[in-house]
């Protein structure tokens, strides 16, 4: 009877996964057999349009600029996430007491608070090649500008360190409440012992924040996997193709293209890709949290 009990809470969540992932992704993977411009019945071509996908060079490159936006959303935030709470934690709070360890905190997350739209905008103006503040500093000591996101060889990089600012914050505040429960006596026992500040990094923080650090890598890497937001507003995937990526790619023949029975193929590889991978995260975090 209890348990009877328990599952009517879950009516309400159920009903809301179903209306808006559920159901979506189910009439998603439909239209992916179908050849469809949105208008008039859909046709079904069956396999044909993950047969034109797997051929489709645009496709793969895609997925590589996805590999650089995992670099600046997921790997590069995460060390340097860890780097700037132990900082904060065990310098600035320690010395500077711990308002101002917290008013940093708060700056580094600041980026992650501000609308997408509006973050984009500020770097565009930021990274304009003729009125832009990054190409007046460069000038003025003596260094040429650079249209960084109309050039194919600097679009990429220029997302990817946007990105990276964007979402450093988010690792500092799970890294900094990851480091509030560590008990203090094992940073007291390595002190004494003769541990520096890179040892007791290495052998107190690493292994006792290793679930916030799970977490991280893996929340981070699926907001890279699907990154849209900042692709949209920053580049719309150019200059050439240069920075466009999976979901924007889908969104292209979603909505521009008209070919919905094409897009949702490809929503469709990205969402098993998403899956994929987060099974794989999981799975490797349950291995390092088996006793040895």
């Amino acid at each position: 009877m209890r348990h009877r009990t328990y599952a009517l809470y879950l009516i309400p969540s159920g009903l809301l996964f179903t209306v808006v992932i559920g159901a979506p992704f189910a009439a998603s993977v439909l239209l992916s057999f179908t050849r469809w411009q949105g208008i008039g019945s859909p046709t079904w071509i069956g396999l044909e349009n993950y047969r034109r996908l797997f051929q489709d060079e645009r496709f793969w490159q895609s997925f590589e600029h996805n590999l650089v936006l995992i670099l600046a959303m997921a790997v590069i935030p995460t060390l340097l996430g860890l780097v700037l709470a132990s900082v904060l934690f065990d310098f600035v709070g320690r010395f500077y007491g711990p308002r101002t360890a917290s008013g940093l905190r708060a700056a580094f997350y600041l980026p992650q608070v501000l609308p997408v739209a509006v973050a984009g905008v500020v770097w565009t103006w930021i990274l304009n090649p003729t009125a832009g503040a990054l190409n007046a500093i460069l000038e003025s000591v003596g260094l040429p500008g650079q249209d960084w996101l109309g050039d194919e060889s600097l679009a990429l990089p220029s997302v990817g360190g946007i990105l990276v600012w964007l979402q450093i914050g988010y690792p500092v505040v799970i890294f900094m409440a990851g480091l509030q429960r560590v008990d203090p006596s094992l940073y007291e026992a390595a002190e004494i012992d003769g541990a520096g500040w890179w040892r007791k990094f290495r052998h107190v923080t690493l292994p006792q924040i290793r679930p916030e650090i799970f977490v991280v890598l893996l929340t981070c890497t699926i907001a890279a996997l699907k990154v849209f937001g900042p692709i949209y507003v920053l580049t719309r995937g150019g200059p050439g193709g240069a920075t466009n990526v999976p979901s924007y790619f889908s969104y292209q023949n979603f909505f521009q293209k008209t070919q919905v029975g094409y897009g949702s193929a490809i929503a469709t590889v990205l969402t098993l890709v998403i899956v994929g991978v987060t099974f794989l995260f999981l799975r490797a975090q349950n291995r390092g949290e088996e006793p040895s």
